[in-house]
């Protein structure tokens, strides 16, 4: 497989994100806590943002927080669950079902399992004191643990440039081949996975993103796509395989890269979306985010029942594309921060998107409204 490469531009300082990453200016803008909070009965009390959203196949809704823990809702109350009741963390960065029905959670510091009415953590996917180095080659022995299946789970593995991926059986830390120098210093370390077409597993990390399809594992990093210029750095913070193929990467900086067959367009540029850089990293420096309009720094990413791509931006909210047109929605103008840690489409395809400050809001198909 042919490999490619994106540089990855780190324009935040020194903040820890929703996937413990510390940065050089703020991924997300401050807000009030317990900003417009609605009543117990029918709304979320995480003060501090909600990063994850999924619906399990028994129809109940997880949550998870930026730093408060995981909420499950079966329809009619809000059960909440800490680190008190066996979570490895309660920052968490993900949750999925495997194919007994079991969740699973991916937090900061671990991977937890639900069973029965508790947690079960599990130890080795812990973060380890320092951070695994990257292998020169993809041979042998490493070759046949980064071997996949239907039924295997893959999650981050905190700040070492590599993933966990779990069998059924047992846990395996899988490194990364080494890709190759990351021109902004940015590590290997996981922000996201999207399954793609052709068995591909997609791994977008800050400083690049990796394919696999079972057997090759290829590269998106800065050497061979040659970003050089200080305006064209990426820092990758989601990805999307989308029901064309074609494979979306949205950028804390740059915005939006979109790669269709072997050719990669920076899409936020060609829709005349991207402040200058002098502008934007001057506004995100002094913490003006307000000031920030374009779609440019982009942490969420989903595809809808309807075949649009919606963009979730941590300055200006909500973006659609439906294949012409690129639209932009305010989620609450009175929110502190229009920030979106995820996009959700649920099994009854109502599109929600959790708030960095303020619950889940849904898209109604021309306004929103807080649902959680």
């Amino acid at each position: 497989m042919k490999i490619e490469s994106l540089v990855t531009f780190f324009i935040c300082s020194a903040l820890v994100n929703c996937v413990g990453q510390q940065v050089a200016l703020p991924d997300e803008p401050p807000g009030v806590a317990d900003e417009n909070k609605a009543s117990e009965v029918e709304r979320l009390r995480f003060t501090v943002g909600v990063c994850a959203i999924f619906q399990d196949s028994r129809g109940d809704y997880w949550f998870g927080s930026h730093g408060e823990g995981l909420c499950r809702y079966d329809g009619e109350a809000f059960e909440y669950f800490t680190t008190k009741d066996g979570l490895a963390d309660d920052h968490i960065r993900s949750v999925q079902e495997d194919s007994r029905g079991a969740i699973w959670v991916d937090t900061q510091h671990g991977v937890s399992r639900h069973e029965g009415n508790a947690f079960v953590s599990f130890p080795e996917t812990r973060p380890v004191p320092s951070a695994s180095r990257l292998v020169p080659s993809f041979l042998g022995s490493m070759q046949e643990q980064w071997r996949k299946s239907d039924t295997d789970l893959w999650f981050s593995a905190g700040t070492r440039e590599g993933v966990f991926r779990y069998d059924g059986q047992q846990f395996r830390y899988l490194p990364f081949p080494h890709p190759g120098t990351s021109v902004t210093g940015n590590t290997y370390a996981v922000t996201g996975f999207s399954a793609g077409k052709n068995n591909v597993l997609w791994i977008s990390t800050y400083a690049g993103v990796f394919g696999y399809n079972g057997e090759n594992l290829t590269a998106i990093n800065d050497e061979t796509l040659g970003y050089s210029n200080r305006d064209d750095r990426i820092h990758v913070r989601c990805i999307l395989e989308d029901s064309q193929g074609r494979l979306w990467i949205g950028n804390n900086g740059i915005g939006v890269l979109l790669k269709e067959g072997e050719t990669i367009v920076n899409f936020s540029r060609e829709h005349g979306r991207l402040m200058p850089m002098d502008a934007f990293e001057s506004n995100t420096l002094a913490k003006r985010f307000s000031m920030n309009s374009g779609l440019q720094s982009v942490f969420a990413l989903a595809e809808d029942c309807h075949g649009n791509i919606w963009f979730g931006d941590r300055d200006t909210g909500a973006w659609r594309y439906d294949g012409k047109t690129l639209v932009n929605f305010a989620i609450d103008e009175e929110l502190s921060s229009q920030m979106i840690w995820d996009i959700y489409e649920d099994h009854s395809q109502n599109l929600l998107f959790a708030m960095a400050h303020g619950g889940v809001y849904q898209f109604t198909g021309s306004t929103f409204v807080k649902r959680f």
